[in-house]
């Protein structure tokens, strides 16, 4: 082939090749309302239409790289009065520059808008349901389940990776902690495994029992990794009380996640030695055992062990009152483990979860 034609034909392939990677560096991504160029940012909202009650408005922002890359959405608010979380997101949307950044980030700082203008823990007001059980959701639902339709849709669908944020709620006092759920496929259980080691926090829950049905997958990360996006959980922040500790883990573990990830500039800083947990389980108030039938017993809860803590099979965590000071129940830990949240309220009622206690594995996954 003559020097000249093999020129011609080398030029036109590089030329090709330029401009596949300049469509691909120009394009804009668009979440809802918001759209962003590259080396730009963009605020707008998920519309979610009225249906049987009334529509919401979701908050999103979008932030496009100037360098092509992966896509990671960070979620929190599904549970409004989880404020740690919420303003973790606010964060980082002030932190990460689109000029320093390989890839797309979607933020949705704050899912439940009604709880967390309502002070309502748990669920959204609207429907009295938790807006991390109901996905992938149906667009003909309630709020909750059109909400999560939309965020199936518009966000999990369309992201690589995802990082779900949660922590201590009104009445619940938590240590920090994640969840890492493995899937039994490879690649995607070593990608969620080096975000949540890179995210930073020193106790991960190791979650094996996760619904598979993709037409029931519940949670929100779930429904990503059952699509084959490796996803994690993460939790700081406890009793509605936004400290500055906490915040940094979120804020400083997103960003080493994302560093992991290739998607900033710079080292992560992963966890070494976490405690990873097997077994979890909540302890509730009242039980059969306990002599409690009724279904209108409540009491006043005095805690004794504090969040964090160590505890053995069968030590006390507290005790319940009446409202004339007679103690009327005792619970104890039903294993040998950590106390990750402890109810932060003396309101209680039958059923109600006055803790939550982790085993450590006998060995890392």
């Amino acid at each position: 082939m003559p020097s000249r034609l093999r020129g011609s034909i080398l030029a036109a392939v590089l030329l090709a090749s330029f401009c596949c990677i300049s469509a691909y560096a120009q394009s804009s991504f668009t979440v809802g309302t918001a759209t962003a160029a590259p080396g730009q940012e963009s605020t707008g909202y998920l519309e979610v239409p009225a249906g049987i009650d009334p529509a919401t408005s979701i908050p999103v922002v979008v932030i496009n790289g100037a360098k092509p890359g992966k896509t990671i959405a960070l979620v929190s608010g599904a549970h409004g009065t989880e404020y740690t979380s919420i303003i973790a997101i606010e964060k980082l949307i002030a932190a990460i520059d689109p000029a320093q950044l390989s890839g797309i980030v979607i933020l949705v700082p704050l899912v439940n808008i009604q709880s967390f203008t309502q002070k309502v823990p748990h669920v959204n007001p609207i429907d009295n349901k938790s807006m991390n059980r109901f996905y992938p959701g149906k667009a003909d639902g309630t709020q909750t389940e059109r909400a999560s339709f939309l965020i199936t849709k518009q966000i999990i669908d369309r992201c690589d990776y995802l990082i779900d944020y949660h922590g201590g709620d009104l009445d619940e006092s938590l240590r920090p902690y994640t969840y890492w759920g493995p899937t039994g496929k490879e690649e995607q259980d070593r990608l969620s495994k080096q975000m949540v080691l890179a995210f930073g926090l020193d106790h991960i829950i190791i979650w094996r029992e996760r619904p598979t049905d993709p037409a029931a997958t519940r949670y929100l990360d779930n429904t990503a990794s059952v699509r084959g996006k490796a996803s994690i959980v993460v939790e700081a922040g406890h009793a509605g009380v936004v400290d500055p500790d906490d915040l940094a883990l979120l804020v400083n573990g997103s960003l080493s996640t994302m560093r992991a990830l290739k998607m900033l500039p710079g080292d992560p800083h992963p966890i070494e030695n976490p405690v990873w947990l097997d077994k979890i389980e909540d302890v509730v108030a009242f039980t059969p055992e306990a002599g409690f039938h009724t279904s209108d017993v409540a009491g006043i809860w005095y805690p004794i062990a504090k969040r964090g803590t160590y505890v053995s099979a069968g030590m006390k965590l507290g005790y319940v009152t009446d409202f004339f000071g007679n103690v009327i129940a005792e619970p104890r830990a039903p294993f040998s483990g950590v106390l990750l949240h402890v109810n932060a309220v003396p309101s209680l009622k039958k059923g109600d979860n006055i803790a939550n206690i982790g085993q450590v594995a006998p060995h890392a996954p």
